[in-house]
């Protein structure tokens, strides 16, 4: 008889140092545990980044049930304003403190201990597959995506997959991800003539060519939403000289640009219309101006039927809350598992992630375990 404590689990995840790219022992505590258990374990590293796969049950099972989680976290930061050891999971009237605390390994602990005791207790016919990545808080090239290919590699799959990313804004239970924005930034360098401010006929300035054109992008209306997502935002993010002469008209300015869209757009067609605005703005004023475009994910969106609501009925029957189905928030890696499988994203509430003094209550984590054995059990019932 099978009884993980997820707090536990999530204390001994926290004591290791994990900060991107590091992987402090973290996918270890993890390997230990699962390969006690049964679960057949794999490792898929690539480029210096640890990455843990596990399944219990036959592979290629047509019901194969993932999850999919990191154990890295972001730095720090200054360690004297914590008032805790960031690294300590340290508890304290019921709650426990630690970088990664709340983003994301208590989500980590609490499925693995939830499906340790569902494979020990009460063994599924099927599969229960675990694709933990060091690499989500970084550049994400090495993460998920090595994950999935070891996958492809090993003939593995997932039928449906779990993401258990903090989803909730305040109140657990509140909020599931069935899908994500697209998000991508765009750096504009406008070139023109340096010269004397007091002979600006003498110069090309580009500092009005990049107001003008950082002022329409920001103007213009992406979009007003669709059924599922909330309309398209662009945020001017830096607007940079680096001239500290105030007798000097620059020769360059450069500004950046980050877009978070919605499924009436992608990449290349917001990729499109922003270099047709810089041209029209190198045109108009005889400049240059360059553009370097990323694309961090295309929006993406699973559409609500039986993943999301055997995800919601669980999370209501837990926490007698029902969970709206949002598209809101950043990106995860679910815009990476959308390509191999219908995923659905369902975790803690988030509000203390990244920040110094990051926490999660104890009590939460414990309810996170149930919520998930639940998911499991109704999933393979």
């Amino acid at each position: 008889m099978s009884d993980i404590d997820p707090v536990a689990l999530t204390a001994d995840l926290v004591r290791c140092p994990s900060v991107t790219p590091a992987d402090g022992g973290a996918l270890d505590v993890l390997h230990e545990l699962l390969k006690a258990a049964g679960f057949e374990c794999a490792w898929a590293d690539k480029g210096g980044i640890r990455n843990l796969f596990a399944r219990w049950g036959p592979k290629r099972h047509a019901r194969s049930l993932g999850f999919n989680g990191h154990t890295d976290v972001v730095p720090v930061g200054d360690a004297a304003a914590w008032s805790m050891d960031p690294f300590g999971a340290v508890v304290q009237d019921g709650i426990m403190y630690g970088r990664g605390t709340t983003d994301m390994k208590s989500g980590v602990a609490a499925f693995a201990a939830a499906a340790v005791d569902f494979v020990t207790n009460t063994p599924p016919d099927g599969a229960v597959i675990l694709a933990i990545t060091g690499d989500e808080e970084g550049d994400a090239i090495d993460g998920t995506t090595a994950l999935l290919d070891h996958m492809r590699d090993a003939d593995e799959a997932m039928s449906d997959c779990l993401v258990g990313e903090p989803t909730c804004p305040e109140t657990m239970g509140e909020m599931m991800k069935i899908g994500r924005r697209g998000s991508m930034t765009a750096w504009f360098t406008v070139t023109g003539v340096q010269g004397h401010s007091a002979y600006p006929h003498r110069a090309n300035n580009p500092l009005p060519p990049l107001i003008r054109l950082m002022d329409q992008l920001a103007s213009h209306e992406l979009d007003q939403g669709t059924d599922h997502f909330d309309a398209s935002t662009l945020a001017i993010v830096t607007v940079d000289t680096g001239n500290p002469a105030t007798n000097v008209i620059p020769a360059e300015a450069r500004a950046a640009v980050n877009i978070r869209f919605n499924d009436l757009h992608s990449g290349n067609s917001l990729s499109a219309w922003l270099n047709a605005q810089a041209d029209a703005i190198a045109t108009q004023y005889g400049v240059q101006v360059d553009v370097r475009i990323k694309v961090s994910g295309e929006s993406f969106l699973t559409p609500p039927g039986p993943l999301s609501d055997l995800v919601a009925r669980a999370v209501e029957d837990e926490t007698g809350v029902v969970p709206v189905l949002s598209t809101s928030g950043g990106t995860s890696d679910a815009r990476f598992v959308k390509n191999h499988c219908p995923v659905v994203e369902f975790g803690l509430v988030g509000q203390s992630m990244h920040k110094v003094d990051e926490h999660v209550r104890v009590d939460h984590i414990h309810q996170l375990k149930v919520i998930y054995g639940r998911i499991l059990r109704d999933y393979f019932a």
